[in-house]
């Protein structure tokens, strides 16, 4: 009996578990005063984060069990309905942190932003496995990527949300560099959009103040940025403990959100924070296998820009928090309040998942003593990445 691929990769599912169950304990404690204060309930926020995760577990389990190949018919009806959604955003969307960026459905709010990113991920990697033969080919191949990558981008920009879009373009020239384009099309591209990004970003008062403040401004405008690194410090190596978190009472604002990981880093010390990385350094590690050995390009360009879509805003969070990189208003993914990036992110992992299922990384069944496996040559020898 031959071996069967069927296992999922266990190690991305644990990690992404543990961040799910290390964000319930930190955004309770960064919330409970805060909360307590608005509704008279320290366990407000908790019970709403706790019903966000439970969608998310429910998202794994979903669609790790739904075979990554359906995807291929649906990726751009899904990332036009997304493109749609963000233009009614920007006519009808309600406001949040001083931008266009949510829309309330049946109740609920939710920023198309979040499944626009993933949505576009889809279809890039649905068009870099399906029309390799131009992909060299500056307008048959690389103009067509282009104008979905720039149309995405340029809606989040005009909400606006520059820290989103500059996400969304990264990463998806990252992917295109990883499917073959050319080196020289993608730095023509970044030269041709570059006056328009400065003008973008001098283009609004609060981005240069938010400049400024990086490279050394106005002392107030770091006001959040100094109320984190407090945390951090208050935190030492071994963190003040659970709950104890002292920078959450109306100190540090966005303590919950996009500055969740300071209070890590206060409660759990230095030891809690590497531990968090490290985390998603194994997720990144494991994805990036992943993707070596799917099966069909389809497979390993979408493990690519899954994995890059959670880590690297997890990496650009942090080094937000510790003034590394300018104050923006990215979460990190799974341990942040917030519905959107949960479900979204939940459900990536899911497909992440099921890629790794169809790989032979982990048989369910082991050929018996005697009887030598079929070696099949790998889909991507001789292949760098």
């Amino acid at each position: 009996m031959m071996s069967q691929r069927n296992h999922i990769d266990l190690p991305i599912l644990v990690v992404v578990l543990i961040l799910m169950v290390i964000g319930l304990g930190v955004v309770y404690s960064a919330s409970s005063t805060w909360a307590w204060e608005k509704y008279h309930e320290s366990s407000w926020l908790l019970e709403s984060h706790a019903i966000k995760v439970l969608f998310g577990f429910v998202a794994i389990f979903l669609f790790m069990h739904i075979d990554y190949k359906h995807y291929k018919r649906v990726t751009k009806p899904a990332l036009i309905a997304c493109v749609l959604a963000l233009l009614v955003t920007l006519a009808f969307g309600g406001e949040l942190k001083g931008a266009v960026r949510s829309l309330s459905v049946a109740g609920f709010s939710i920023q198309p932003s979040e499944f626009a990113k993933y949505a576009l991920v889809f279809h890039l990697a649905f068009l870099l496995s399906s029309k390799r033969e131009t992909l060299l080919d500056f307008k048959r191949g690389f103009i067509p990527l282009m104008i979905w990558v720039g149309l995405v981008t340029l809606l989040v920009f005009l909400q606006p949300n520059f820290s989103n879009g500059a996400m969304i373009a990264a990463i998806s020239l990252m992917m295109v560099f990883m499917g073959g384009i050319k080196l020289s099309h993608i730095v023509l591209t970044m030269g041709a959009a570059l006056p328009v990004l400065v003008f973008y970003l001098f283009g609004a008062q609060y981005r240069i103040e938010r400049i400024k403040s990086f490279l050394g401004g106005e002392e107030s405008i770091n006001y959040q940025l100094k109320q984190g690194i407090l945390a951090f410090g208050n935190g030492g190596i071994f963190g003040l403990g659970p709950g104890q978190s002292r920078q959450r009472d109306f100190f540090l604002p966005e303590s919950y959100g996009d500055f969740v990981f300071p209070i890590i880093g206060e409660e759990y010390g230095l030891i809690g924070s590497v531990f968090v990385m490290l985390m998603f350094l194994i997720l990144v590690l494991r994805g990036f296998k992943v993707a070596k050995y799917a099966l069909d390009d389809f497979g390993r360009y979408l493990a690519i820009g899954i994995t890059s879509c959670v880590t690297l805003y997890a990496l650009v969070n942090a080094g937000v928090t510790v003034g590394l990189l300018p104050t923006t208003g990215l979460p990190m993914p799974f341990v942040s309040y917030g519905g959107s990036s949960m479900l979204v992110s939940s459900i990536a992992i899911g497909v992440l998942l099921n890629i790794s299922a169809h790989t032979d990384l982990h048989p369910r069944l082991a050929a018996p003593e005697g009887v030598r496996p079929i070696e099949l040559p790998s889909p991507i020898a001789g292949k760098v990445y």
